[in-house]
């Protein structure tokens, strides 16, 4: 078993949680295990981070993210292989909000992928940490949970659960008195394929910009991340709108 640190990283071909790994191997020799649903597109990435990185110790799991027996069995063993120092809880997409009104299976797919299926990850990965009294989690959300609009409350709806479910996680760590840390990560938009698609985007973040944010505030502890650091205020602004004024947005 390694003495060196162990990151896992739920959603590895994410480009966010792609070029989070980048920072983390920079810093010091690690583990990174990265979890996806595709074997080949995992492989692509773990390539690239050897050539980046080539002492990178990277393993690859695949899992049905669905499938809570499934989930719970793949962090069982991963945890079972050696106490897991930082998660990071990445994946995601971004669904058409037409079609998911028009179409409720395609509905209740954004709601699993982006509410369901993080949530039973994270709970699973802080059941261990908490049982270690040791660990950093973080779990990626977004600045369209903050408050819902018309273009996209269905994955705003499903950001907005994963924000009050790590409100309650931080509060039940913080009443244990628990080593372990809970962050929840609100991007902006940001220049990734999940975007590449959506068009009057404006200026987007970058994807190195967004990992660095995130880096640092985990290896922080913090309990939020906004990042830019603009939508902090942005989303504050948008949030305490009165309702006369924000149902004349077209947002």
């Amino acid at each position: 078993m390694s003495n060196q640190p162990r990151i896992l990283i739920v959603g590895g071909t994410s480009a966010i949680a792609e070029h989070c790994a980048r920072l983390w191997l920079k810093q010091q020799p690690c583990e990174v295990i990265l979890v996806g649903r595709d074997q080949n597109k995992l492989q692509r990435v773990a390539d690239d981070l050897k050539v980046r990185t080539p002492q990178a110790n990277i393993q690859l799991q695949t899992v049905d993210f669905l499938n809570a027996t499934a989930i719970q069995d793949c962090i069982n063993a991963i945890n079972q292989q050696g106490k897991i120092d930082t998660a990071l809880i990445a994946h995601g997409n971004l669904p058409d909000q037409d079609q998911c009104q028009s179409d409720l299976l395609q509905c209740q797919q954004a709601i699993e992928v982006n509410a369901l299926s993080p949530v039973l990850f994270t709970e699973i990965i802080a059941k261990h940490m908490i049982e270690n009294n040791h660990g950093k989690l973080a779990v990626i959300g977004s600045v369209a949970g903050d408050r819902g609009r018309k273009s996209n409350y269905v994955y705003g709806a499903s950001k907005a659960l994963i924000d009050r479910y790590l409100q309650g996680l931080q509060h039940r760590l913080a009443l244990i008195d628990s080593q372990v840390t809970a962050t929840l990560i609100k991007p902006g938009p940001t220049a990734t394929p999940m975007t590449a698609g959506i068009s009057g985007k404006g200026k987007l973040a970058s994807p190195e910009q967004v990992a660095n944010d995130i880096v640092q505030g985990v290896d922080k502890g913090k309990l939020t991340i906004y990042t830019p650091g603009k939508w902090a205020i942005i989303m504050a602004i948008i949030r305490n709108l009165p309702f006369f004024l924000f149902r004349k947005m077209d947002i």
